[in-house]
């Protein structure tokens, strides 16, 4: 696979995850060919082009970025260089997708940078694909506070003796879960049609 196919995809599946996640894309955002993605960012395309900002669809002063840092490996200059962008910009959230592993100083001063900014790391090899779209991945949902309250009340239950998914599961990192979440899960059943579970993210 060329590069700038390889970029194409791991933007294109970017731009799905932020829809799922419930940040505003457009139809024609989604559905651009590698053709257009070439004539908007050139055939030589530069990762830290790619940028992409997004508003939440139900708060839109609530915004992402999504960064594509140049260097193989990032290191912490570029992380303080991504900040205060973010900074600037009034943004507090963002998503990293790097070529590999960080320096240990750079996941470091990651940490040291939280709750004020929160940046999420994801590499290059993991966004080739949507997972979600895979076959065998059941459809996912995280539910709001409230649905979450709904929930335990109905079946008088604490979060806690919900079954678990770990928070680094690449599901639950596909769509941003925090710990304390519950994810509702439907898979399809021969039996009953269809199966839901709900999981508390630890």
């Amino acid at each position: 696979m060329d590069f700038t196919q390889r970029m194409f995809r791991i933007r294109k599946t970017c731009l799905e995850m932020l829809t799922d996640r419930g940040y505003l894309i457009t139809e024609e955002e989604l559905a651009a060919t590698r053709e257009q993605f070439v004539e908007k960012f050139g055939p030589e395309t530069r990762r830290d082009e790619l940028t992409i900002m997004a508003s939440k669809k139900d708060d839109p002063t609530e915004q992402v970025f999504v960064f594509f840092p140049e260097e193989p490996k990032v290191g912490v200059k570029t992380i303080k260089l991504l900040a205060e962008r973010m900074r600037n910009e009034g943004v507090q959230r963002a998503i990293m997708v790097t070529q590999a592993n960080m320096t240990p100083f750079a996941k470091q001063c990651l940490s040291e940078m939280a709750p004020k900014y929160y940046i999420e790391l994801f590499q290059e090899a993991e966004m080739l694909v949507n997972i979600t779209k895979h076959s065998l991945v059941p459809q996912h949902r995280i539910l709001t506070r409230d649905e979450k309250q709904t929930l335990l009340d109905r079946y008088k239950v604490k979060d806690t003796q919900l079954p678990r998914i770990q928070f680094s599961d690449p599901v639950a990192r596909y769509f941003g879960m925090t710990r304390g979440q519950v994810v509702r899960i439907v898979r399809p059943s021969e039996t009953a049609g269809r199966y839901v579970t709900y999981r508390l993210c630890v």
